[in-house]
């Protein structure tokens, strides 16, 4: 696993009142949805960039409201003709 360090600023996190590991769990998740959601990682991948299992990434996008399937109007309608 890579290790990647991000500074954060010290009022910020007292502002969030989270701990450094809750934080990094946090942005973690974020960024997962943020790729899922950009189409850049599929819903597995993201679900294991996360550190989750399938189930509770897709929890978590539902409670970003980030929608679980991903497929544009153009998709749809090629696979509808199909």
């Amino acid at each position: 696993m890579t290790t990647i360090n991000v500074n954060f600023p010290e009022g910020a996190l007292a502002a969030l009142g989270e701990s450094c590991e809750q934080l990094a769990e946090d942005l973690r998740v974020a960024a997962a949805i943020y790729w899922y959601a950009q189409g850049k990682l599929s819903q597995e991948r993201a679900a294991e960039a996360a550190g989750l299992n399938r189930r509770d990434f897709i929890l978590a996008l539902g409670r970003a409201r980030v929608d679980v399937f991903q497929t544009d109007y153009e998709e749809f309608v090629n696979n509808k003709k199909s």
